[in-house]
Order: C-alpha cells, then sequence, then structure tokens
C-alpha cells in the first residue's frame, strides 16, 4: 500500500473538483465519501444531489477563514492530499475497511487525532476499487497549525502496519534514500509525447551514464551540454558552481519555456554536492588515457579492482563509497561492452542505482581504484578478449552479491532488493560471455591421465566443493584451463586454491565456471620459473652444505634433486 503526500495547496475547492469529476481518462466512477472528521451533517456531493462542490469546500474551510479574518494574513498553503493506493494483487477493500485506513493515516500523519475534537478537518473520498484519496484543510479548529514534520515517514510505516492487519501485499520500510516517484501529470505527459520515461526518468540515466566519463562537477555540466541536455548552472558571484537543473529537450511548459528539474529531485544522490563529493574525492591523479601503455587491459584492472571491495567493507563509510563506485563502474561496462550484452547490463545498472544509495555517508575516497577501473573503461578501453569479459562479469556478479549482503545486514531492504535484481541481469550476461569459451574449452581436452591428475587438484585444494565442481557441466572446460596454465609454468594446485580463496563457492550455481573465469584471470601473470627457482634453492643448499673430499655434494643435496625429477616426472 502506497500513501504518497502531495505538496501542499491553496484550493480545497479545485481538489474537489478533481475527485469527484470524471478523471483525466473517465477513470472516476461512484466518487464518494468513505471517511471524515465528522460524518454527521457533512454535505457528500457524491451521495446527497442537493449537496455541492462549493458547500462542501466551505465546510472545510471554516477554520482557515476563522483564522484568516484573525490574523489578518491569508494562509495559502492549507490543502494537505494524500492519495492511498493499494497494490493490483491486493484483494478487494470494502468503504469500511477504506475509512478504517484513512482515520489511521490522519493519526500517523499528525492531522487529527481520536479524541480530538480542535483537531482539523479532513475528508477520504473514493472514486475507484483500488484506492482513496484524503484531503484535509491544515488548520485547527482552535486556529493552530498541525505539526507535519516527517509526517511522510510516520504515514509509510502505518502503511506497513495496515497491510500486515489486513493481509495485503507488504511494502519495504522507505528509508528517504529513493527517487520520487513520477507525477501523474508526467506520466500522462510522457504518454502523449510518445515516451517511454518521463523526463526525471530519462535525465537520471543520462546523467548516471555520464559520470564515469568526467573528473568534476564543471566537466559533468559541460558533458550533459554536449549530449543535447538543457542545463541551468546556477553560480556565485566569483563564478563557482554552486547548483544545477537538467532539462529534456522537448519538455516545456504550456508557455513554451523550458522546464527544468534540480538534481537533488532527479535522484537524491545526483545533487550538486553529491556528486562532487563522488567525482573530486576519488579524482585520479592521471588522465585515464596516460595509462593506455599499462600491461594489463582496462578489463582486466577492473576485474582486480573489484577485489578491493571485499576488504572495503569492514567500515561502513567506505562500504557505502565501494557500493556507489560499484555503480559507476556496472555503467562503464554496460557503455562498452559488445551488443549481445549490453542490454542486461544497462538493465543490471538501473536496478542498482537503486543499491547505491543509502543513509550512511560515503567515504569517497575509498574508492579510488573502482571509480579509476570506470574511468579506464569509458576512456581507453576497446573490444574485449572473450576471456577477459568474461572474467569482469563474474567478478562484477560476485561483488554485487556481496553488496546485497551488506545492505541485508544494515537492514536496508530496498537497496537489498535492487542488488538482487541487478545480480539476475549480470547472471544472464555472465552466461552468454562465457558460452563461446566453455565450448572452445571443452572441445579440447587434456589427456585422461591428465584429467585423473587434476581431479586430484581438485579434491586436495577444494576438499569441501570438490565433488560439486566435477559435477559441475563445466568440469571439462575447467580441466582445459587447467592444464593450460600447467603448460605455461602454474601449479593447479595452487591455482585452485587461490581462486576458491578470492570467492567463496557456496553461493555459485556453477562452481567450476566461476573457477575457470578467475583461474584465467590469475593465469595472465606470468608464472614462476621453477626450474630456477630450484636451482636457486639448490646452490643455496650446496653453500651452506659440507662436501665430500673429492667435491661432490653429500647425499641431503642429491636427495633434494632426485626428488624434485621425480614431481616433474609426476607431473
Amino acid at each position: 500500500m502506497i500513501a504518497a503526500i502531495k505538496p501542499a495547496g491553496s484550493s480545497t475547492r479545485g481538489l474537489l473538483a478533481y475527485l469527484y469529476g470524471p478523471g483525466r481518462h473517465d477513470e472516476h466512477l461512484d466518487p464518494h465519501i468513505v471517511a471524515g472528521f465528522a460524518m454527521l451533517g457533512m454535505p457528500d456531493p457524491g451521495r446527497d444531489e442537493s449537496a455541492t462542490l462549493t458547500e462542501l469546500a466551505r465546510y472545510l474551510d471554516e477554520p482557515v477563514r476563522l483564522r484568516n479574518n484573525e490574523f489578518g494574513k491569508k494562509v495559502t498553503d492549507h490543502v494537505w492530499h494524500c492519495p492511498v493506493r493499494a497494490a493490483p494483487e491486493d484483494r478487494y477493500l470494502s468503504d469500511a475497511e477504506w475509512g478504517d485506513i484513512a482515520q489511521r493515516i490522519i493519526e500517523a500523519a499528525g492531522i487529527a487525532q481520536v479524541g480530538d475534537d480542535l483537531a482539523c478537518r479532513w475528508i477520504a473520498v473514493r472514486h475507484a476499487d483500488d484506492h482513496i484519496h484524503i484531503l484535509a484543510t491544515t488548520v485547527r479548529e482552535d486556529g493552530r497549525r498541525p505539526k507535519l514534520h516527517d509526517s511522510g515517514l510516520r504515514v509509510g510505516d502505518t502503511c506497513r502496519e495496515i497491510e500486515k492487519d489486513y493481509g495485503l501485499r507488504q511494502l519495504k520500510k522507505g528509508d528517504r534514500t529513493g527517487a520520487r516517484r513520477p507525477a501523474q501529470g508526467e506520466m500522462h505527459k510522457a504518454e502523449r509525447l510518445g515516451w517511454e520515461q518521463t523526463s526525471p526518468e530519462w535525465l537520471q540515466d543520462r546523467i548516471r551514464a555520464a559520470i564515469p566519463h568526467v573528473t568534476n562537477a564543471e566537466e559533468l555540466i559541460a558533458y550533459l551540454e554536449a549530449g543535447g541536455i538543457e542545463v541551468k548552472a546556477r553560480r556565485g558571484p566569483s563564478g563557482d558552481l554552486l547548483g544545477y537543473a537538467a532539462g529534456r529537450p522537448g519538455d516545456v511548459n504550456e508557455a513554451g519555456e523550458q522546464i527544468y528539474h534540480p538534481g537533488s529531485k532527479i535522484s537524491p544522490d545526483l545533487s550538486l554536492p553529491k556528486i562532487k563529493a563522488r567525482l573530486e574525492s576519488g579524482r585520479p591523479e592521471e588522465h585515464p588515457t596516460a595509462r593506455r601503455n599499462h600491461p594489463s587491459t582496462p578489463w582486466q584492472q577492473a576485474t582486480d579492482a573489484l577485489d578491493t571491495l571485499h576488504t572495503g567493507l569492514a567500515d561502513d563509510t567506505h562500504a557505502q563509497a565501494h557500493i556507489a563506485a560499484l555503480g559507476e563502474l556496472l555503467e562503464a561496462t554496460a557503455q562498452k561492452a559488445p551488443d549481445n550484452l549490453r542490454g542486461e547490463l544497462q538493465a543490471a545498472s538501473k536496478a542498482f542505482a537503486r543499491a547505491q544509495r543509502s543513509q550512511i555517508r560515503a567515504e569517497d575516497r575509498a574508492a579510488h581504484a573502482l571509480r579509476s577501473a570506470a574511468r579506464d573503461i569509458v576512456h581507453t578501453a576497446t573490444g574485449p578478449d572473450g576471456s577477459a569479459l568474461a572474467a569482469l562479469l563474474a567478478a562484477l556478479v560476485w561483488a554485487t552479491i556481496v553488496a546485497r549482503r551488506w545492505h541485508e545486514a544494515k537492514n536496508h531492504a530496498h537497496q537489498a532488493d535492487a542488488a538482487r535484481q541487478a545480480v539476475q541481469h549480470l547472471q544472464i550476461a555472465a552466461d552468454r560471455a562465457v558460452a563461446p569459451m566453455l565450448t572452445d574449452l571443452a572441445a579440447r581436452p587434456p589427456r585422461e591421465e591428465a584429467r585423473h591428475v587434476l581431479v586430484n587438484d581438485v579434491r586436495a585444494a577444494i576438499p569441501h566443493h570438490a565433488e560439486r565442481i566435477l559435477a559441475d557441466p563445466a568440469w571439462p572446460a575447467l580441466a582445459t584451463v587447467l592444464a593450460d596454465a600447467e603448460a605455461r609454468g602454474h601449479q593447479p594446485h595452487q591455482l585452485l586454491k587461490q581462486a576458491a580463496a578470492q570467492r567463496e563457492l557456496t553461493s555459485a550455481r556453477q562452481p567450476a565456471r566461476v573457477l575457470i573465469t578467475r583461474i584465467q584471470h590469475t593465469g595472465r601473470n606470468p608464472a614462476p620459473n621453477r626450474r630456477a627457482e630450484a636451482a636457486r634453492r639448490r646452490s643455496t643448499i650446496a653453500a651452506s652444505t659440507p662436501t665430500q673430499q673429492n667435491g661432490s655434494p653429500q647425499l641431503s643435496v642429491v636427495v633434494v634433486t632426485l626428488a624434485e625429477q621425480q614431481h616433474r616426472k609426476r607431473r
């Protein structure tokens, strides 16, 4: 159940005309009062043919007129309006049930308490099966104004209790970090103009897409303007940027003037102060293009950077910064990914936007590595090879799971649900990215003897998950990856242990596939030169071991050499 308190108005008669009218699309049927401050004697134009809207408005406005006459100053913001809507799957509610719901909400808001004869006047009008509208005039019978500070939070809490009491769909408790819901006028306008999104939603997507491309707020303004977005910057006498508002091209008012939306109204985390904190605190020392000669690709660097998220969750302010930066990396990856993956990655980024913000203040400097990785991808990345992209997407899946668990531990219900949705889209993209690679790897399995040895390596390195790994359809491909890595000088046993330590496997749908992407990512590093290491150890031992009179090494050195030779033969 959603109760959406609207901005205060000044015309009781005007709002009543809408509530008792046909609606914008003839959707208002049988409007009538289901609850009010004093049902006896109150005119109801929906049930009494002799009653008029003007009469009802005058009845509700009586305390307002008395206050205006007494103080000589007109109250202009006295109309409180709150639509209350049930979920589509909720059962039908009777007039009596809607009346009780209205009474509980009006109490929670601070409009009128039961037994308070001097409270504000109010009514609840029903003109559809699934919702009511509560209208109140916010001047009490004694002339005082009610205290409505934080009424939205109180009403939200009461709605959660109503859902339980009436057996309705239970929504999650709000925390004031969600983006504003589109107004009906905005939705109707978008429908009329053939837009898939309202202007605030459209602008939010464009601003988020711009953030990985810039390093400060001034660059952001310039980037948005270059992209065709109307931007109105507010500056101080010195020229410093103090605020901004953005407008969608073609979104004008009746006078043909561009409509602008302040950043903080588009989304709470897109206000100028919060954007500055994110961009300028994490600004890299050098421009991303200066790192083009780095031996690893931006995709590989991003996978490495994601490992910092796991270590950054111990401190809440660092965790919030890492999760916000994770959203920027998701957006950057979506922009540069191949066409067959872009749709799912964009959906993941859009869903995760809600998980990026909470009431916890972020220490943005802590997420420098992730933000640098996001900027590197949008500035320098070219088409990734299959293994690099598969490794990054697998790491993004795991990082998003970690973010979801952190939100769950902090009771951030909306954020945890958003992260859960993002994981679903990421897993689809990761499946698509890894499929061609798995087919190629499975087509060239190692020999039977080598596979038998690798099975023993898996059981020795990851005993608790060995049977799930070996039963995974991706096991033949993992065996090929391990054999390839061994041919390059790596030890499969050590690679398996290292990969398992980087990502817990209990929650993995296909643990063998998770290990493939991790091992391929790790395996790009040069393998240790085991022969050189063995020679170094032999020379060290020989230098510290007495020799026989004929100058040959004693038995202990020979034993070490023979052991190494036997190990190589076994492999």
